[in-house]
């Protein structure tokens, strides 16, 4: 029997251990990366980056009908439990206002650097068929995204990119006049720069008890804006909320995840600052590690029906 993941979202579909057997059906070169731990279960090692890939290709595949995912070694490789989670918890907020969970096209989400991996818009499309726009920096991310989606023709009329020619900027250049978003979604860059980064791979490779013979650097993907910015998460956040201003008739909640529970004070103190209508923490746990969803909304209360 399958042990249950009880701390992640009842509808996430990650719950239960991996069934590694079945994943391996879904994409056989897992196998190679496979094996039995000291307790007798099937495993791989999360420090090697091709076998976390190859889990990914095989969840998205087995879970969420994505064909031929694929990221280079240099991006990013999230874990998906943890985006589902986002996703679902995004959903059980829209459902406060709407009554029940809303979905199909007519909720439009915008994800704020989408990366190479799409992962977000994939879930949250194939969860709720929301209608999706990934946004990014970088522009070759964008088109590996974009290659995900031409091996999935069917998303395409749902899932659409956007450049961000300014790395400065998050909503200005994307968000149009005409524009109306269900909400914003966004993984900020955590470090402030690359050597706090480089320090984190390490602490991070230490806790997977990572064999001191192999490369320290091993497991280091990520492009730059995936990973740090000048500030960190804190200034990455505050830039976020500071710029929501000026859009605030056009997203009904603007969202952030938070990694860091000593930025939450400064960061309501700023929407506090603002006088943002309403601001909440969402707590999420995902095993050991726990982070927060840090939403705000400018629209009142009685208007907000009015986005479903």
């Amino acid at each position: 029997m399958m042990s249950e993941k009880s701390s992640l979202h009842p509808r996430n579909l990650h719950r239960n251990s991996y069934d590694f057997e079945t994943l391996i059906t879904s994409v056989p070169e897992l196998k190679h990366y496979v094996f039995k731990n000291d307790y007798d279960t099937l495993t791989i090692n999360f420090s090697i980056p091709k076998a976390v890939r190859l889990l990914n290709k095989a969840l998205l595949l087995k879970y969420y009908n994505v064909k031929d995912w694929y990221i280079p070694d240099e991006n990013l490789c999230p874990p998906i439990p943890g985006r589902a989670d986002y996703v679902h918890y995004l959903a059980d907020l829209l459902a406060e206002e709407n009554g029940n969970i809303p979905t199909g096209t007519s909720v439009k989400g915008l994800d704020v650097g989408t990366g190479a991996n799409l992962v977000f818009p994939l879930i949250a499309n194939y969860s709720y068929g929301w209608e999706m726009l990934g946004t990014d920096i970088n522009q070759g991310s964008l088109e590996n995204a974009q290659k995900i989606l031409e091996n999935n023709p069917e998303l395409k009329e749902d899932i659409q990119l956007k450049f961000q020619p300014k790395s400065e900027l998050i909503f200005k250049n994307i968000i149009s006049k005409e524009d109306k978003f269900t909400f914003t979604m966004c993984n900020p860059p955590f470090h402030d720069s690359e050597e706090s980064a480089l320090q984190g791979n390490r602490r991070k490779n230490n806790n997977l008890r990572k064999s001191k013979t192999q490369k320290i650097n091993l497991n280091f993907s990520g492009q730059q804006s995936e990973l740090w910015c000048e500030g960190g998460e804190m200034a990455f956040i505050k830039k976020m909320i500071n710029e929501s201003v000026q859009f605030s008739s056009q997203v009904l909640w603007f969202t952030s995840l938070v990694s860091k529970k000593d930025n939450l004070y400064q960061l309501t103190t700023l929407l506090k600052n603002l006088k943002v209508p309403e601001f909440k923490i969402i707590d999420m746990t995902q095993g050991q590690k726990i982070s927060r969803i840090l939403v705000w909304t400018f629209i009142p209360k009685d208007n907000r029906k009015d986005w479903f």
